[in-house]
């Protein structure tokens, strides 16, 4: 196979292209501090560098299996290839995951099990080389599988927890969801897996150049459009008494709950502070004088999300704006109306009203007035 696809001009031009484009997308990643792509959006400095790390091994993997190309004996081109494994399964797998969990910003997770996860496979491709035998990769492959399963079980339930994390510090969600690009992102690498098992014809070759330069594309404006939401992280809290233990053993009384919806009327409501643009929980807490705790247990006991509880006010307000408008015959539009509700996007606007009113901006408005506008 080797011998039919490295004289083919085609693949020795993708070939070199992938490389360069990882090498590139590395290069930009590390050394750009602007964001080329969404200059009004600041990403994760840390996801930034370990996909710089990711991408570098993508460049560095065609370099290591470029020897292929000029080797004439099979021996050596088998040799190659099983160094070239055993590199990838110790570069290319962990950075991969790696890059997976750094999305995940409500907490800073532990990297080491990810070298627990890829040490077998590392093993396995040691033994490989050094007998220099294909023998260990079925096995090899069938614990890359298994283990693939498990880092896909163990991600849906992360994602979960992360969305209700969202839910529970931010108002506005968007660029800050990563659900979507994690479904991209494991049906590229379910390509790649395909690819490893099939292992046959020049095709797959093609295939799985073609699959590197889609995913560094859109790895790279992933990370690139992902708010880095560290800062919820480090911001200060208000003078007030931090939570203890057993504060969140007994969780709030009913004159502490009192207090808090009273200094919420004042401060968010009357203040109108949920017009805001990307207003977390953190800041909401220093305005009215309190900590993330108390306020995360009041609204958990109000059964409510702090993204719910901000949404149903913007909504609130742009009802009343609506009707306002209608009333004195301004000319309007929903988008216009969205936007001084406190929503920086209208598509988050209309999700967030069907999931509050049960049906869409434009029924809701013909339903309210059959002269209505949208």
């Amino acid at each position: 196979m080797y011998d039919q696809i490295r004289e083919e001009n085609l693949f020795v031009l993708l070939y070199g292209v992938v490389t360069a484009m990882s090498a590139i997308a590395s290069c930009y990643l590390l050394f750009r501090r602007a964001n080329a792509i969404a200059p009004d959006i600041t990403p994760p400095a840390r996801l930034r560098q370990w996909t710089a790390a990711f991408f570098a091994s993508i460049a560095l993997n065609h370099l290591w299996y470029s020897p292929i190309m000029f080797l004439t004996s099979s021996e050596d081109i088998q040799t190659i290839d099983l160094i070239g494994g055993l590199l990838d399964c110790m570069t290319i797998i962990p950075l991969a995951i790696v890059v997976l969990l750094t999305m995940l910003q409500d907490r800073k997770r532990p990297l080491w099990p990810v070298a627990l996860m890829v040490a077998p496979l590392v093993a396995g491709g040691v033994v490989s080389v050094a007998n220099r035998s294909y023998v260990l990769l079925p096995w090899m492959y069938v614990y890359f599988l298994l283990m693939g399963i498990g880092f896909i079980i163990y991600m849906v339930c992360a994602l979960r927890q992360y969305g209700h994390w969202l839910r529970d510090n931010y108002a506005d969600l968007e660029h800050k969801e990563v659900w979507q690009g994690f479904v991209v992102l494991a049906i590229i690498f379910l390509v790649f897996g395909t690819y490893t098992y099939i292992y046959e014809g020049t095709a797959y070759i093609y295939a799985l150049l073609a699959g590197f330069a889609v995913l560094i594309c859109y790895l790279l404006w992933r990370v690139e459009t992902l708010s880095d939401l560290s800062s919820l992280q480090s911001q200060s809290l208000p003078a007030t008494a931090a939570a203890t233990p057993e504060d969140e053993d007994k969780g709030l009384s009913q004159a502490a709950r009192d207090n808090i919806g009273v200094l919420l009327q004042k401060h968010c409501i009357d203040s109108q502070l949920y017009l805001q643009h990307d207003l977390n929980v953190a800041q909401l807490a220093k305005a009215i004088g309190t900590n993330r705790f108390y306020l995360s247990q009041y609204f958990s006991a109000q059964g409510i999300t702090y993204n719910a509880y901000i949404n149903n006010l913007r909504i609130d307000h742009f009802k009343n704006l609506y009707r306002l408008a209608l009333a004195e015959g301004r000319s309007f539009t929903a988008q216009q109306l969205a936007g001084e509700s406190g929503y920086h996007s209208y598509s988050t606007f209309r999700l967030a009203f069907k999931q509050r009113m049960g049906q869409n901006v434009r029924e809701w408005m013909h339903e309210t007035t059959p002269n209505s506008q949208d």
